[in-house]
């Protein structure tokens, strides 16, 4: 889903090419911290040299992509906390 050298990073975003479940309106995908669960569920740390980081791949819609195109990441991730986001709900609506 993404040809990006080097992979993919926190504030990317991949294009589902299709609703990522029948009905919902999210078609791309944001990689973002997992905010719900934090550092726990984040970092795992492997013997002494290795450091693992885990995110989540959040379903967002296009007028969400397009406002963080427009105002970047961290007004995207406000607007979702100010609009007391459902992050587990696929049928949502969008917030942008």
């Amino acid at each position: 889903f993404h040809r990006e050298v080097g992979g993919l990073n926190v504030g990317d975003t991949v294009y589902f090419g299709k609703p990522w479940i029948d009905d919902s309106t999210c078609e791309y995908g944001l990689v973002s911290l997992p905010y719900l669960d934090g550092p726990s569920l984040e970092i795992l740390d492997v013997e002494e040299r290795e450091r693992i980081r885990f995110y989540w791949l959040l379903p967002i819609t296009k007028a969400e992509l397009e406002f963080k195109k427009a105002n970047g990441l961290d007004e995207l991730e406000a607007l979702f906390d100010a609009t007391e986001f459902n992050y587990l709900d696929p049928l949502r609506g969008s917030v942008a």
